[in-house]
Protein backbone atom coordinates (compact mmCIF):
# COMPACT_ATOMS: atom_id res chain seq x y z
CA UNK A 1 0.00 0.00 0.00
CA UNK A 2 1.83 3.74 -0.99
CA UNK A 3 -0.06 6.89 0.35
CA UNK A 4 -0.69 9.45 -2.09
CA UNK A 5 0.25 13.28 -1.73
CA UNK A 6 -2.64 14.92 -3.30
CA UNK A 7 -5.75 14.79 -0.65
CA UNK A 8 -7.95 16.22 -3.96
CA UNK A 9 -10.04 13.14 -5.38
CA UNK A 10 -10.97 14.94 -8.44
CA UNK A 11 -7.44 16.21 -9.66
CA UNK A 12 -6.08 12.44 -9.02
CA UNK A 13 -8.12 11.06 -11.04
CA UNK A 14 -9.20 13.63 -13.92
CA UNK A 15 -5.82 13.05 -14.97
CA UNK A 16 -5.29 11.78 -18.52
CA UNK A 17 -1.67 10.30 -17.63
CA UNK A 18 -3.18 8.80 -14.38
CA UNK A 19 -0.96 5.32 -14.55
CA UNK A 20 1.98 6.98 -15.01
CA UNK A 21 1.69 9.14 -11.96
CA UNK A 22 0.53 5.96 -10.59
CA UNK A 23 3.95 4.50 -11.34
CA UNK A 24 5.80 7.52 -10.22
CA UNK A 25 4.47 7.28 -6.83
CA UNK A 26 5.29 3.63 -6.17
CA UNK A 27 8.63 4.15 -7.52
CA UNK A 28 9.30 7.11 -5.06
CA UNK A 29 7.71 6.04 -1.89
CA UNK A 30 8.24 3.12 0.51
CA UNK A 31 5.15 0.79 0.64
CA UNK A 32 3.40 0.94 4.34
CA UNK A 33 2.40 -2.08 5.93
CA UNK A 34 -1.46 -1.09 6.83
CA UNK A 35 -3.59 -3.84 7.79
CA UNK A 36 -6.55 -3.25 4.98
CA UNK A 37 -8.98 -4.99 7.70
CA UNK A 38 -8.61 -2.25 10.26
CA UNK A 39 -10.06 0.73 7.85
CA UNK A 40 -13.88 1.22 5.68
CA UNK A 41 -13.13 1.55 2.33
CA UNK A 42 -14.51 5.07 0.99
CA UNK A 43 -16.75 4.80 -1.78
CA UNK A 44 -14.02 5.74 -4.74
CA UNK A 45 -15.59 8.79 -6.37
CA UNK A 46 -15.28 12.74 -5.74
CA UNK A 47 -17.52 14.92 -7.51
CA UNK A 48 -18.14 13.22 -10.85
CA UNK A 49 -21.33 12.53 -12.23
CA UNK A 50 -22.33 8.83 -12.65
CA UNK A 51 -23.69 8.42 -16.12
CA UNK A 52 -24.94 4.66 -17.78
CA UNK A 53 -26.10 2.85 -20.86
CA UNK A 54 -28.97 0.80 -21.41
CA UNK A 55 -29.37 -2.27 -23.70
CA UNK A 56 -25.69 -2.80 -24.73
CA UNK A 57 -26.38 -6.71 -24.04
CA UNK A 58 -28.71 -9.55 -25.54
CA UNK A 59 -29.92 -10.48 -22.36
CA UNK A 60 -31.00 -6.89 -21.51
CA UNK A 61 -32.67 -6.24 -24.33
CA UNK A 62 -34.81 -9.37 -24.25
CA UNK A 63 -35.63 -8.44 -20.50
CA UNK A 64 -36.74 -4.71 -20.94
CA UNK A 65 -38.71 -6.51 -24.14
CA UNK A 66 -40.34 -8.84 -21.11
CA UNK A 67 -40.69 -6.11 -18.85
CA UNK A 68 -42.44 -3.72 -21.21
CA UNK A 69 -44.97 -5.87 -23.11
CA UNK A 70 -48.05 -5.14 -21.52
CA UNK A 71 -47.35 -1.18 -22.11
CA UNK A 72 -46.40 -1.86 -25.98
CA UNK A 73 -42.77 -0.74 -25.20
CA UNK A 74 -41.11 -3.24 -26.21
CA UNK A 75 -40.47 -2.41 -29.74
CA UNK A 76 -38.36 0.64 -27.99
CA UNK A 77 -35.89 -1.79 -27.06
CA UNK A 78 -35.32 -3.70 -29.84
CA UNK A 79 -34.63 -0.40 -32.11
CA UNK A 80 -31.94 1.13 -29.96
CA UNK A 81 -30.54 -2.40 -29.58
CA UNK A 82 -29.53 -2.22 -33.74
CA UNK A 83 -29.37 1.50 -33.46
CA UNK A 84 -26.20 3.56 -34.31
CA UNK A 85 -27.22 5.71 -31.30
CA UNK A 86 -27.01 3.73 -27.62
CA UNK A 87 -29.39 4.61 -24.80
CA UNK A 88 -27.48 7.04 -22.49
CA UNK A 89 -29.06 8.71 -19.06
CA UNK A 90 -28.14 9.91 -16.15
CA UNK A 91 -28.14 7.89 -13.13
CA UNK A 92 -26.80 9.75 -9.93
CA UNK A 93 -24.74 12.70 -8.67
CA UNK A 94 -22.15 11.30 -5.97
CA UNK A 95 -24.29 12.23 -3.02
CA UNK A 96 -26.82 9.49 -4.22
CA UNK A 97 -23.66 6.77 -4.51
CA UNK A 98 -22.86 4.19 -1.88
CA UNK A 99 -20.33 2.62 -1.79
CA UNK A 100 -18.61 -0.98 -0.59
CA UNK A 101 -20.09 -2.39 2.31
CA UNK A 102 -22.75 0.42 2.44
CA UNK A 103 -26.69 -0.18 1.75
CA UNK A 104 -28.38 0.66 -2.09
CA UNK A 105 -31.94 1.20 -1.91
CA UNK A 106 -35.27 -0.33 -3.77
CA UNK A 107 -38.00 2.39 -4.04
CA UNK A 108 -41.20 2.22 -1.76
CA UNK A 109 -43.60 2.80 -4.91
CA UNK A 110 -41.87 0.08 -7.27
CA UNK A 111 -42.74 -3.82 -6.79
CA UNK A 112 -40.20 -5.53 -9.38
CA UNK A 113 -36.44 -4.78 -8.40
CA UNK A 114 -33.03 -5.89 -9.37
CA UNK A 115 -29.76 -4.96 -9.09
CA UNK A 116 -28.00 -4.72 -12.46
CA UNK A 117 -23.94 -5.45 -12.21
CA UNK A 118 -21.56 -3.24 -14.90
CA UNK A 119 -18.34 -2.86 -15.51
CA UNK A 120 -17.75 0.58 -14.89
CA UNK A 121 -15.95 3.09 -16.63
CA UNK A 122 -13.41 6.03 -14.88
CA UNK A 123 -13.03 8.61 -18.00
CA UNK A 124 -10.95 11.87 -17.42
CA UNK A 125 -12.83 15.38 -18.72
CA UNK A 126 -10.93 15.16 -21.82
CA UNK A 127 -13.39 11.81 -22.69
CA UNK A 128 -9.95 9.24 -21.98
CA UNK A 129 -10.93 6.14 -20.05
CA UNK A 130 -8.29 5.97 -17.05
CA UNK A 131 -9.83 3.30 -14.73
CA UNK A 132 -12.85 0.78 -14.17
CA UNK A 133 -14.97 0.14 -11.49
CA UNK A 134 -17.09 -2.00 -10.69
CA UNK A 135 -20.76 -0.47 -10.15
CA UNK A 136 -24.26 -2.21 -9.32
CA UNK A 137 -26.92 -0.04 -11.41
CA UNK A 138 -30.09 -0.63 -9.37
CA UNK A 139 -33.16 -0.24 -11.24
CA UNK A 140 -36.68 -1.16 -10.48
CA UNK A 141 -38.28 -3.03 -13.62
CA UNK A 142 -42.46 -2.06 -12.19
CA UNK A 143 -41.75 1.46 -12.83
CA UNK A 144 -39.81 0.76 -16.69
CA UNK A 145 -41.63 -1.64 -17.77
CA UNK A 146 -45.41 0.59 -17.18
CA UNK A 147 -43.90 2.90 -19.74
CA UNK A 148 -40.50 3.55 -21.06
CA UNK A 149 -40.57 7.10 -19.82
CA UNK A 150 -40.50 6.71 -16.39
CA UNK A 151 -36.80 5.69 -16.79
CA UNK A 152 -35.35 8.13 -14.70
CA UNK A 153 -37.73 7.23 -11.92
CA UNK A 154 -36.47 3.69 -12.05
CA UNK A 155 -32.98 4.52 -12.57
CA UNK A 156 -32.74 7.65 -10.37
CA UNK A 157 -33.50 8.04 -6.64
CA UNK A 158 -31.18 7.99 -3.18
CA UNK A 159 -28.54 5.29 -2.94
CA UNK A 160 -29.80 4.01 -6.58
CA UNK A 161 -25.98 2.69 -7.05
CA UNK A 162 -22.82 1.50 -5.85
CA UNK A 163 -19.35 1.61 -7.08
CA UNK A 164 -16.23 0.31 -5.70
CA UNK A 165 -14.55 -1.72 -4.22
CA UNK A 166 -11.31 0.53 -5.73
CA UNK A 167 -10.36 1.71 -9.05
CA UNK A 168 -8.13 -0.46 -11.30
CA UNK A 169 -5.66 1.71 -13.64
CA UNK A 170 -4.05 0.05 -16.22
CA UNK A 171 -2.92 0.72 -19.58
CA UNK A 172 -4.39 -1.88 -21.35
CA UNK A 173 -7.72 -2.82 -21.78
CA UNK A 174 -9.26 -5.55 -19.46
CA UNK A 175 -9.51 -8.81 -22.31
CA UNK A 176 -12.84 -9.63 -23.55
CA UNK A 177 -12.88 -12.86 -21.67
CA UNK A 178 -13.24 -10.70 -18.27
CA UNK A 179 -16.44 -11.74 -16.62
CA UNK A 180 -18.64 -10.10 -14.58
CA UNK A 181 -20.54 -11.82 -11.42
CA UNK A 182 -23.87 -11.66 -9.67
CA UNK A 183 -24.48 -13.18 -6.41
CA UNK A 184 -27.72 -12.65 -4.18
CA UNK A 185 -28.03 -14.00 -0.70
CA UNK A 186 -30.96 -13.94 1.26
CA UNK A 187 -30.92 -14.57 5.01
CA UNK A 188 -27.73 -16.34 4.14
CA UNK A 189 -28.87 -18.61 1.66
CA UNK A 190 -28.27 -17.85 -1.92
CA UNK A 191 -31.00 -17.10 -4.24
CA UNK A 192 -29.71 -15.86 -7.39
CA UNK A 193 -25.94 -15.87 -8.95
CA UNK A 194 -24.93 -15.99 -12.98
CA UNK A 195 -22.20 -14.43 -15.12
CA UNK A 196 -21.22 -12.94 -18.29
CA UNK A 197 -18.38 -12.16 -20.46
CA UNK A 198 -17.64 -9.04 -21.26
CA UNK A 199 -17.12 -9.79 -24.73
CA UNK A 200 -20.63 -10.15 -24.89
CA UNK A 201 -21.12 -6.57 -25.07
CA UNK A 202 -22.48 -5.01 -28.40
CA UNK A 203 -20.73 -1.95 -28.07
CA UNK A 204 -17.28 -0.75 -27.92
CA UNK A 205 -16.37 1.56 -24.62
CA UNK A 206 -14.89 4.10 -26.68
CA UNK A 207 -18.45 4.64 -28.46
CA UNK A 208 -20.73 4.19 -25.36
CA UNK A 209 -17.96 7.41 -24.23
CA UNK A 210 -18.46 8.99 -27.10
CA UNK A 211 -22.28 9.14 -27.06
CA UNK A 212 -22.24 10.12 -22.98
CA UNK A 213 -19.58 12.85 -23.90
CA UNK A 214 -21.63 14.55 -27.13
CA UNK A 215 -22.82 17.75 -26.20
CA UNK A 216 -21.61 17.40 -22.36
CA UNK A 217 -18.49 18.60 -20.31
CA UNK A 218 -17.42 16.87 -17.47
CA UNK A 219 -14.87 18.96 -15.53
CA UNK A 220 -13.86 16.46 -12.72
CA UNK A 221 -14.66 13.73 -15.48
CA UNK A 222 -17.02 11.22 -15.40
CA UNK A 223 -18.19 7.45 -14.81
CA UNK A 224 -19.81 5.69 -17.07
CA UNK A 225 -21.75 2.34 -16.31
CA UNK A 226 -22.32 0.42 -19.44
CA UNK A 227 -24.97 -1.96 -19.27
CA UNK A 228 -25.56 -5.30 -17.91
CA UNK A 229 -25.60 -8.79 -19.11
CA UNK A 230 -27.29 -10.17 -16.08
CA UNK A 231 -31.40 -10.18 -16.17
CA UNK A 232 -32.65 -12.40 -13.30
CA UNK A 233 -36.28 -13.91 -14.70
CA UNK A 234 -40.02 -12.06 -13.66
CA UNK A 235 -39.74 -14.44 -10.78
CA UNK A 236 -37.01 -12.63 -9.17
CA UNK A 237 -37.49 -9.28 -6.78
CA UNK A 238 -35.02 -8.03 -4.52
CA UNK A 239 -35.81 -7.38 -0.60
CA UNK A 240 -34.83 -5.63 2.18
CA UNK A 241 -31.85 -7.47 3.94
CA UNK A 242 -30.88 -9.35 0.61
CA UNK A 243 -26.68 -8.92 -0.06
CA UNK A 244 -25.76 -8.41 -3.21
CA UNK A 245 -21.83 -9.27 -4.30
CA UNK A 246 -20.63 -8.05 -7.68
CA UNK A 247 -17.43 -9.26 -9.18
CA UNK A 248 -15.53 -8.48 -12.08
CA UNK A 249 -12.14 -9.85 -12.87
CA UNK A 250 -9.26 -8.50 -12.41
CA UNK A 251 -11.23 -5.20 -10.43
CA UNK A 252 -12.65 -7.06 -7.46
CA UNK A 253 -15.53 -7.62 -5.61
CA UNK A 254 -18.44 -4.93 -4.35
CA UNK A 255 -20.83 -5.85 -1.85
CA UNK A 256 -24.32 -3.83 -0.96
CA UNK A 257 -27.04 -4.29 1.58
CA UNK A 258 -30.37 -3.47 0.90
CA UNK A 259 -31.94 -1.57 2.94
Amino acid sequence: MYACDTKDWNALINDDALHATLREIVSTKAAESTDSAAFQLLKPIGDQEVWACGVTYLKSKVGRQEESQSSGGADFYERVYAAERPEVFFKALPHRVSGPGETVRIRKDSSWDVPEPELTLVVTSSGKIVGYTVGNDMSSRSIEGENPLYLPQAKTYDKCAAIGPGVLVTESPLPPESKISLKIDRAGEPVFADNIELRKMKRSLSELVSFVYRECSFPDGCYIMTGTGIVPGSDFTLRTGDRIEISIDGIGTLVNTVE
